[in-house]
């Protein structure tokens, strides 16, 4: 026990990044701060939101009483309103107590937080401290204090106690306060929250007991400053005298509200911190020259025992390297060798692991590896162009000289591509593949959603069909998905040098993001900051911004680096007053404006372009060959039709209806994910009676792809229900095939010989159908000989299983001519247009190169 009567200079804290930022020469968003006790979950998703609702109540002063919290408070702790104080943090309610309560003295055991004695030493009392104990953890026994204990004395206690994190038994303290009612006990349960809360003395709590809390700290809101007092009436008012009107204001009235009725979070808060507080405890514990002392709260008390290091230094070489210790030389009772690190999440106490691992044990091996540098982009909605740009940023890498691998955790597409391995993907992250010189691997979109129903879709896992399922069931598969997820990003990431994730949809789909693997957690999985890509040709681009940020939490806000904004026609200049205005409101930056790249010749990813009508609707320019093709309603596939859209004597257009279909010179039916469900289609809409007709005129070459294929033919099954429940029904009767739908799937790339042209051709089959033909030569073959493709007798209706059909150069161009001699059209056989992606690529990666910020995103990837 020791009187103190020195007048110390103002005690320092952690948390202060802009200090850290100086003395460490790092920008604050490279720090990883453990000097700070704060919720490591953030604030709760409500936050924003509701302050955002309130921002209207600060042009009236805030109610001086608080007095629905009040309320709130007291109905939480069983309490009347006369028994509870609110104040601007607990830091102001404790500048109060020596003021307001008549107290001579302050008994204070130590270590304990510092700002305890500054109330105290500025109303002139006397302070005399109570030094725990290392031996016994520094562990406070109540019964110790007794003999120190008297009248008009104010004794302060934290429970659990700052910096050591324990707590004292709190039936012991109020037996103590009963026996000693003349000496006024301040317990400060400011960190309670992440304990069980058994040692709380709230309940059956003594008039001689006031009892501070903190809701910065739990809550994760040291900026908004709040705090409270419970106790007896008398002390509460005699408190509240000192109290200047309005010290609480609107918002944070508003938000202590809603925290004490958020029982979920506060139950995570203390799983999540008991869960990452043992996994901290483990790891610092295999340090040598580290003592870690139990706690119960978001913290760890250490001492450092080291030859030639004391806390202090060890602080300095870790900040050096991103990490913020707090030092705890100047808490009364530790010496230079003790220092205090927080509870944070999973990631970043393995860095700081690494790190007091590489300045203590410098001549160790270690086996951690470095989480390869990673970016993503997402949008702020479908069809933002999140998969071109993605494809863009790899080649970029890729002609920088890095070695560089797209990623998707989860695709929904019908457009997909079989690998050499036999695996399905989506198309998208191929291109991706062919955009960094890499083969397609299904790791790269180890789940692939293809939808053939409203509410049903096919399951690809790791490039196999694992059934299908209710997007509901799906949903609640997740869990055991994602880590399938994990898996292969971390092989494939193991592999190579820098990772380019894609998202899907848009990260603010608050339907979604509960069970969200693909975008948001995906993103934290990988440590890849965020690019949120926007259409501007859509309209209303800034507003998506804007409007995405505020539906995101903290910590998913955090993620993001900038805005891409996507599509853009004009002068990027008129766009200032925009970007700040975009700025100001998110505090996020533009990165890049693309402009519109008409034609960029390169695969979409779904089909939403394509529905869209990106194809021209019913005109036809008689100069061209008029290709129509039907938009059947689960269309698959429809980049098989790419190589053709770029043909220079080719019209192609969508048909969706009778009075669109016209005469034209060919009509494709696309492959389809439900060939029964479109087949109805096509006879609800009376196409399929106009396709009969246009056969029966024999003017039409009609051509049948996949799905396509088998709609030509006699009779399709589905005894399984592979694709729908519609059993069997009767096809257009066009060609003399019949298909059943197996159970096992087909999917391989193949080679094959279109027999009439005499032309090789290469592709890929992805098919259930298994389809016999009845006295009709086959068109196609494959090297197995299997049937792959059969057409009538005057060549006019044809159809194939082969995706990637219209790629070759001599074929596409032959069956053109043949459409042109039919029509009486010269035709020369030279070969007007190269379906070849890679100068697409390269001018695609031109571009965006020049449209980026390409300094910030290599930055971003630490390159």
């Amino acid at each position: 026990m020791t009187n103190q009567s020195r007048q110390p200079a103002r005690h320092s804290h952690g948390g202060n990044l802009r200090g850290l930022s100086a003395l460490s020469g790092l920008p604050q968003s490279e720090l990883l701060d453990f000097s700070a006790n704060i919720n490591p979950l953030g604030p709760p998703d409500w936050l924003r939101p509701l302050i955002e609702s309130r921002i209207s109540d600060l042009v009236h002063y805030p109610d001086p009483d608080a007095t629905e919290l009040v309320q709130a408070l007291a109905s939480l702790h069983g309490l009347s309103v006369d028994q509870v104080l609110v104040g601007n943090g607990a830091t102001e309610l404790l500048h109060l107590l020596p003021r307001a309560l008549g107290c001579s003295s302050l008994l204070l055991p130590v270590p304990s937080y510092a700002d305890y004695e500054e109330p105290a030493r500025l109303s002139g009392l006397v302070i005399e401290q109570f030094f725990l104990s290392p031996d016994s953890g520094f562990v406070l026994d109540p019964t110790g204090l007794v003999p120190f204990l008297k009248p008009a004395q104010l004794v302060l206690l934290g429970q659990p106690n700052n910096p050591t994190g324990r707590t004292f038994d709190a039936e012991a303290l109020r037996e103590i306060a009963l026996q000693h009612p003349a000496t006024l006990f301040v317990v400060d349960e400011s960190f309670i929250g992440f304990t069980d809360a058994s040692q709380s003395l709230q309940q059956n709590r003594l008039d001689n007991i006031l009892i501070l809390t903190s809701l910065t700290k739990l809550y994760a809101i040291p900026g908004l400053r709040l705090g409270y007092l419970t106790g007896a009436a008398g002390h509460i008012q005699q408190l509240k005298n000192y109290l200047p009107n309005w010290t609480v204001n609107s918002l944070a009235q508003a938000v202590g509200v809603r925290a004490v009725q958020d029982a979920d979070y506060l139950q995570h808060s203390r799983s999540f911190v008991t869960k990452q507080r043992e996994s901290l405890v483990t790891r610092l514990s295999s340090l040598p020259g580290l003592t870690v002392y139990p706690a119960e709260a978001n913290f760890l008390l250490l001492r450092l025992d080291h030859p030639n290091m004391d806390a202090g230094l060890l602080a300095e070489l870790s900040l050096q390297q991103g990490i913020a210790l707090r030092v705890c030389s100047n808490f009364s009772g530790l010496d230079q060798r003790y220092f205090r690190v927080a509870v944070r999440t999973e990631a970043e106490q393995q860095r700081l692991y690494g790190v007091l691992q590489n300045i203590l044990v410098p001549s160790r091996p270690r086996t951690v590896r470095r989480q390869t540098p990673a970016i993503m982009f997402q949008g702020t909605g479908s069809n933002a162009g999140k998969s071109i740009l993605t494809a863009a940023l790899c080649r970029i890498l890729k002609q920088d000289g890095h070695d560089v691998a797209p990623f998707k955790a989860q695709n929904m597409s019908l457009n997909s591509f079989v690998t050499r391995q036999g695996g399905e993907m989506g198309r998208a992250q191929v291109l991706q593949a062919q955009a960094c010189r890499l083969d397609p691997d299904v790791r790269m979109n180890p789940v692939l959603l293809k939808p053939n129903s409203e509410t049903g879709s096919q399951v690809i896992l790791c490039g196999k069909a694992i059934g299908t399922t209710h997007f509901k069931d799906y949903a609640e598969q997740r869990t055991e998905i994602f880590k399938t997820v994990q898996r292969c990003y971390d092989e494939l990431s193991a592999e190579h040098q820098i990772m380019v994730l894609e998202g899907a949809g848009s990260p603010a789909e608050v339907n979604l993001k509960a069970n969200d693997i693909v975008n948001m957690r995906m993103a934290q999985y990988a440590g890849a900051p965020v690019l949120l890509v926007g259409d501007i040709d859509r309209g209303g681009v800034f507003a998506s911004f804007v409007g995405t940020m505020e539906v995101l939490s903290e910590a998913e806000r955090a993620m993001v680096a900038g805005f891409v904004i996507n599509r853009f026609r004009g002068d990027a200049r008129l766009l200032g007053d925009a970007l700040e205005y975009t700025r100001f409101h998110t505090n996020k930056p533009v990165l890049g404006t693309i402009p519109y790249l008409h034609n960029l010749g390169l695969p979409e990813e779904d089909s939403v372009s394509f529905k869209q009508g990106l194809l021209a609707v019913g005109a036809k320019d008689t100069q061209l060959l008029d290709i129509a093709v039907l938009d059947l309603p689960h269309i698959s596939n429809f980049t098989d039709l790419d190589p053709l859209g770029l043909e220079p004597d080719v019209g192609l257009r969508i048909v969706r209806s009778v009075t669109e279909l016209g005469q034209p010179d060919a009509l494709i039916l696309p492959g389809s994910k439900n060939t029964l469900a479109d087949l109805v289609w096509l006879q609800q809409t009376g196409l399929a009676a106009s396709i009969r007709e246009l056969a029966q005129a024999g003017q039409a070459e009609i051509i049948g792809i996949c799905g396509g294929f088998q709609l030509l033919g006699q009779r399709i099954s589905d005894p399984h229900a592979i694709e729908s429940g519609a059993g069997e029904q009767q096809g257009l009767g066009l060609l003399p095939i019949s298909t059943v739908m197996a159970e096992e799937k087909t999917t391989l790339q193949t080679r094959c010989c279109h027999l009439p042209s005499g032309c090789l051709l290469s592709g890929y089959e992805i098919h259930h159908g298994i389809t016999t033909a009845e006295g009709i030569e086959a068109l196609i073959t494959g090297q197995d000989g299997r049937l792959l493709g059969a057409g009538s007798a005057n060549a006019l209706i044809w159809g194939s299983y082969l995706h990637g059909l219209f790629d070759a150069d001599p074929f596409r161009r032959w069956l053109l001519d043949r459409l042109r001699q039919r029509k009486g059209w010269q035709s020369d056989g030279i070969i007007r247009t190269s379906y070849d992606l890679e100068p697409a690529l390269d001018r695609l990666a031109d571009t965006v190169r020049n449209s980026l910020d390409l300094r910030e995103i290599y930055r971003l990837l630490r390159l």
